[in-house]
């Protein structure tokens, strides 16, 4: 291949071609490229670092949370328990008042008609609490009626009357889940 030279015009090198005014240079192109692919690796280990513990304490408050309703499930049920307790003892002393209604109403009744009260519907005055601190029913009731023990000293007890009827201005609601609850009526 012959080559022409003209002596006044430069010769141009493949070199220089690449550096020509509006072309950008390869290696900077390259080096661009990957300042950029190294930045966006950054941030996307940055995002991920965070990511991870953002999942860790997600984890963390679960679990948390788990053992508050566990928790919760144990207060419940202890005051379930307590709550029967207590409509227990209600509705025990609710039947003793009643009784002690009805044994009175009795003898109201038996005194309209001009009959004396029996003397054993006399009824039982509430013990003193300096004197019975520290005993149990069955010893104040003894220590309040000697005359009703056995020859070994242990005490005898008494039939309860069945009570007359509920109170009329209250309505016992009893639910499914066996909780009571009393409404009053006007």
């Amino acid at each position: 291949m012959t080559m022409i030279s003209v002596p006044d015009v430069p010769a141009i090198e493949l070199g220089e071609q690449e550096k020509a005014p509006g072309r950008p240079n390869r290696a900077r192109t390259i080096g661009a490229v990957m300042v950029g692919a190294a930045l966006v690796t950054f941030v996307n280990v940055t995002a991920a670092i965070y990511l991870y513990r953002g999942v860790n304490d997600l984890r963390a408050i679960e679990a948390r949370l788990d053992q508050l309703g566990q928790f919760e499930q144990r207060i419940g049920a202890r005051i379930d328990t307590v709550n029967n307790g207590f409509q227990s003892r209600f509705e025990t002393l609710d039947r003793q008042l009643q009784a002690s209604f009805g044994h009175i109403n009795g003898n109201i009744a038996r005194l309209e008609q001009g009959q004396p009260a029996a003397a054993e519907a006399e009824m039982p005055r509430a013990p003193e609490p300096s004197a019975f601190s520290g005993t149990t029913v069955a010893e104040a009731s003894a220590v309040e009626n000697p005359a009703e023990q056995d020859s070994d000293g242990s005490p005898t007890f008494k039939r309860k009357v069945s009570p007359p009827g509920p109170n009329p201005s209250y309505q016992r609601i009893q639910q499914a889940d066996g909780k009571v609850y009393y409404k009053k009526i006007n």
